[in-house]
């Protein structure tokens, strides 16, 4: 996902742009849509974390084509040669952005459930569930229908496979946290049950508020799925 390169290009600044430091290193070629680098230090991380905060009130309020490096630079303060040091483009930043919602959700997911107690498997499967469903979980980062869109033009076989094989392992984490279960279910059901749920958010997504279906619905079902395939044995 971090990848030490630099081509140009992130929005369309504007003329008062014309000092802009361009990010340094490579000559500019094809454009990579990834990050330059990840954020080791707390300042490092203060920046970034900055920088994805103005990215989604942009986003909010104009949409992916007021994403820009002029108005990065005047929601945060941050300098634009800075905001290169990191982000080569704007793909790279939504590319940077996405996998954060991935960091966020995953330790969601280690914090309210695998390391939670005194929850019953019910309960630990519920939070587990709703995490998982994201819809209207004010705990996780900003995401919607638009940004997943944009998918094709930033992910790689290889990030899939990354985000199935990080939220699987925490699935079967989680249903080892639940002790009191009825009995144990083997790895590929988990698999099986954190995938029908993933593909049905990428899904659900894609509808955009679908009017048949509440999002509160349809994350309940889902649950009683879940439950109904643990109870049978």
């Amino acid at each position: 996902m971090y990848q030490r390169r630099s081509p140009p290009g992130f929005g369309k600044p504007s003329a008062s742009d014309s000092s802009v430091r361009k990010p340094r290193g490579k000559p500019a070629g094809k454009a990579v849509n990834k990050p330059l680098k990840r954020p080791a230090q707390a300042r490092a991380k203060f920046t970034v974390q900055a920088i994805y905060d103005a990215f989604v009130r942009i986003w909010r309020d104009r949409g992916w084509a007021g994403v820009t490096t002029r108005a990065i630079a005047l929601e945060t303060g941050i300098s634009v040669g800075t905001l290169y040091d990191y982000f080569p483009n704007k793909h790279a930043l939504l590319s940077g952005y996405v996998r954060h919602t991935m960091d966020v959700l995953l330790e969601a997911i280690e914090q309210q459930v695998i390391q939670a107690t005194g929850l019953t498997w019910r309960e630990r499967v519920h939070r587990l569930v709703r995490l998982t469903c994201g819809i209207d979980v004010a705990e996780l980062a900003y995401f919607d229908a638009d940004m997943l869109a944009l998918e094709t033009q930033i992910a790689e076989p290889k990030h899939h496979r990354r985000v199935y094989e990080e939220m699987s392992a925490k699935w079967l984490s989680a249903f080892d946290a639940c002790t009191d279960l009825p009995y144990r279910p083997e790895p590929d059901t988990v698999r099986a049950l954190y995938l029908s749920i993933w593909g049905a958010r990428r899904y659900y997504w894609l509808l955009v508020d679908p009017p048949d279906i509440s999002a509160g619905k349809w994350a309940a079902e889902m649950e009683k799925l879940c439950c109904a395939v643990l109870e049978k044995k």
